[in-house]
């Protein structure tokens, strides 16, 4: 390191104007640099270039793990029994940890070694990554059957309707070990996921902004903004790449490691069914962790890249001159009064630091502009974060679709989508030199369509499955009443679920116990085996019914339901730059990189955070019935489809109007502002000297 870095030190310590009276002492110079750089060849790790390859495809990585939990987060619910508003609690958990350490990276930015810190959050972030997979590791195998005993195949017999007495043996056992083990591990098992999932918002913490600045300050400053777009580009995939990782993992069955012996009967279609959600842990953890070790390599400091030293410089010397002349005298005068509280932030103790930011927080929250796009991308980030946890879920309950396919959808139609969005607003930004007036339009507008394309989501859904004993259709008889009293000479265990469909009626029991089924039949095809049972006595005709929920009849509605649903996250993701550059240019120079900071940091408290817990609680009101485990309620088995439907749409519908009533704001605000500047010019014939004087300059300062 040490003879790559000389050369550069002298050369930027070094006039301009004597080079050829140098010229010997640099050849020599040169030749041991080469030498050296020939013995230790690190040089690959001064490129800032390699960085950037580095950082893109750690952030990557990042983002695959932070978001592959919710592309199987209805999976971990059925695994441990968990409600929607704890899953929801547990996905927006990585914030909490996240949140409370963001703030003083910007204290901390230039004190540290940053390359080695984003290695040391990359590290974390894969532990935590493994540390998520734990409960798997340590948990007994997945039983989808409870009520077969733990040495016999599941499904066997004890889910048919028996005698009473011979149904009854198991039961005392099963209920004294319910209070002493199962809801000790069960606690422990959630507690590890909540630990793991604070550690990987930790983790997080200095990758992205750290990484960020060390690009911009060792970038020629004409090649930072493609470096930073490149970043952003191949980050933004990483959502993509996570539920096409979840697509894939969600095939397999979740003790693919210690399959039983004698295999199992379940299908991906089973509600039952559990796919390996911790495989995909460990690899985006794998991935993690090798992306991470390029960091310990890279220097503190590292040379600007090479055209940066002979042209930036002279222009640099040059504006100085023309500018300001006193700069010759004070050069260190200038960076400080244009950066502000960012450049005199690293001088700063912490307390000092601490005593600073409320005053500058509050002043910024004051600027009225500011205030409303940070509220509108509150509201955007709330449709999104809900959308983001729990519409695979929705989509497996609303249109009877399998985990798999429901997170390959969205990888592969929603996530584009919302890339191509973001693209298109930063073109026409760009292409069309908006200013702050067409910017709040173009949010406007956006918002706009995104709302009209969500009207048509109420209507577009599957009806509510007849489960006997559970729901009854309006006008027509609940399943069980058919036959009063069928089941009295069975036993079925109130907690066991093994949902069996009868094809004629479309009506579904919870167990073939509570079809009165006494007879289990095994159809063998070529590749799978279709499971039947027969002689139910609460059937119409006494059967046969098919293992398994009831097919939905409007299940090709999904495909329509996800463009629309795509077709909105692109729109929502057209206003992502133009509310950006509106928070630019509407707060104060000095003032710009702790507005951005305030920003991410509401984005979190008010809308990452929060959304998913809201979206979850909201989800479970639309439960009808739960399953029971050591008499807490656990999972829900099943929902009523109209009433989900409506309240999760409605919520997003309730964000994006938010969204949109403060764009509206924003644009007559900066209507009215300009309004009274007209008004000032008519009034006052002396400033319109002065406005042809900077005329030239007002469009450049007011274009993005």
């Amino acid at each position: 390191m040490g003879p790559r870095l000389g050369p550069v030190s002298g050369e930027s310590q070094m006039p301009d104007k004597d080079t050829k009276t140098t010229m010997g002492t640099e050849d020599t110079a040169e030749d041991k640099a080469i030498q050296d750089s020939q013995d230790l060849r690190p040089s690959v790790f001064h490129s800032i270039k390699f960085f950037v390859l580095c950082h893109s495809l750690l952030q990557l990585a990042q983002l695959m793990i932070s978001g592959y939990l919710k592309s199987s987060i209805s999976t971990v619910e059925k695994r441990f029994g968990l409600s929607s508003q704890t899953s929801g609690l547990l996905a927006a958990f990585n914030e909490v940890g996240n949140t409370a350490l963001i703030v003083f990276v910007s204290y901390f930015g230039s004190r540290v070694h940053r390359p080695r810190l984003i290695g040391y959050g990359a590290i974390l972030v894969a532990l935590a990554g493994l540390l998520i997979t734990l409960p798997h590791f340590i948990s007994e195998p997945y039983r989808y059957d409870r009520t077969s005993p733990a040495g016999m195949p599941q499904d066997f017999e004890a889910s048919l309707c028996l005698p009473t007495a011979s149904a009854m043996a198991p039961a005392p056992s099963n209920g004294s070990s319910c209070l002493s083990y199962t809801e000790t591990q069960h606690l422990a098992m959630v507690g590890i996921m909540f630990m793991a999932q604070t550690l990987l918002g930790v983790g997080g913490v200095p990758i992205q902004p750290f990484g960020i600045s060390y690009i911009d300050d060792f970038a020629h400053n004409s090649n930072s903004p493609l470096y930073l777009g490149i970043l952003f580009a191949v980050t933004t995939m990483g959502p993509g790449l996570a539920y096409g990782l979840g697509g894939l993992m969600l095939r397999l069955y979740v003790d693919i490691d210690r399959m039983p012996e004698g295999g199992i009967s379940l299908t991906s279609t089973d509600p039952r069914w559990v796919g390996a959600w911790w495989l995909g842990f460990l690899i985006s953890s794998g991935i993690v962790a090798l992306a991470a070790i390029p960091y310990f390599f890279f220097p503190r400091e590292m040379p600007k890249e090479k055209h940066e030293f002979h042209f930036r410089q002279r222009v640099l010397a040059v504006v100085s001159k023309g500018e300001d002349s006193s700069s010759e005298h004070s050069p260190e005068e200038s960076p400080k009064k244009q950066d502000g509280l960012a450049q005199i932030a690293p001088d700063l103790t912490v307390i000092q630091f601490i005593k600073v930011f409320p005053r500058v927080l509050l002043r910024t929250l004051r600027h009225p502009i500011f205030l409303l796009v940070a509220l509108a991308q509150v509201c955007m980030s709330c449709m999104v974060a809900g959308i983001a946890t729990f519409l695979p879920k929705f989509l497996e309950r609303q249109f009877s679709i399998t985990a798999s396919y429901a997170n390959m959808l969205i990888g592969g139609l929603s996530i584009p989508s919302a890339i191509v969005g973001i693209v298109v607003g930063g073109f026409l930004v760009k292409r069309l030199h908006l200013g702050p007036m067409c910017c709040s339009a173009l949010c406007l507008l956006g918002a706009l369509f995104c709302l009209f394309l969500s009207l048509p989501l109420f209507f577009m859904g599957c009806p509510t499955h007849r489960i006997a004993g559970i729901i009854h259709q309006p006008g027509a008889q609940p399943g069980l009443e058919l036959f009063p009293g069928c089941m009295e000479p069975c036993s079925c265990p109130s907690d066991d679920f093994n949902p069996v469909c009868d094809p004629s009626t479309r009506v579904e029991y919870l167990t073939p116990c509570q079809a009165g089924c006494t007879n289990r039949l095994v159809q063998e095809a070529l590749d799978t085996s279709q499971v039947f049972y027969t002689n139910c006595s609460c059937v119409e005709g006494g059967g046969p019914v098919s293992a398994g929920s009831c097919v939905s009849a409007c299940s090709h509605l999904v495909l329509p339901f996800m463009l629309l649903i795509s077709l909105g996250a692109a729109m929502a993701s057209v206003t992502h730059t133009p509310s950006f550059m509106l928070i630019l240019r509407g707060v104060k120079k000095e003032d710009k990189s702790l507005a951005v900071g305030i920003q991410f940091m509401l984005l979190r408290v008010l809308a990452w955070m929060p959304s998913p817990v809201i979206h979850g609680s909201a989800i479970d009101t639309t439960c009808v019935h739960w399953a029971r485990s050591c008499g807490r309620r656990a999972v829900c088995r099943y929902y009523d489809h109209d009433l989900l439907r409506n309240r999760f749409i409605g919520l997003q519908f309730f964000f994006k109007t938010g969204s949109l009533a403060c764009f509206a704001l924003i644009l007559a605000i900066l209507r009215q502002q300009d309004k009274e500047e007209e008004t000032k010019v008519a009034t006052c014939p002396g400033l319109q000297q002065q406005l042809l004087v900077s005329g030239q300059e007002k469009p450049e300062e007011s274009k993005v």
